[in-house]
């Protein structure tokens, strides 16, 4: 009796802008509440609205946010919130 070991890739979404300037930050957050690639979808296209922003990268699997780009975290807690979901503190 043998076993089959099966992977399922989880997709990231990442939307890159430009190259960083010496004026640009990376932060990383947690978003609570995402349970599936629409979540990461909705979250990802709100932050990338946000002026400043380069690049944005989400993780379901962790809930993972890193954002590069000159804006500050109240702005990117907005986007979350706007999206449907919370920053953890």
């Amino acid at each position: 009796m043998g076993y089959v070991l099966a992977f399922q890739a989880i997709p990231r979404y990442r939307i890159e802008r430009v190259l960083m300037s010496h004026t640009d930050t990376v932060r990383e957050y947690t978003v609570l509440g995402m349970t599936c690639e629409h979540c990461v979808l909705s979250v990802t296209e709100e932050v990338s609205e946000v002026a400043g922003v380069q690049n944005v990268d989400v993780e379901l699997a962790s809930g993972r946010l890193v954002v590069v780009g000159d804006v500050s975290e109240h702005a990117v807690r907005d986007a979350v919130a706007e999206a449907g979901y919370e920053v953890a503190s």
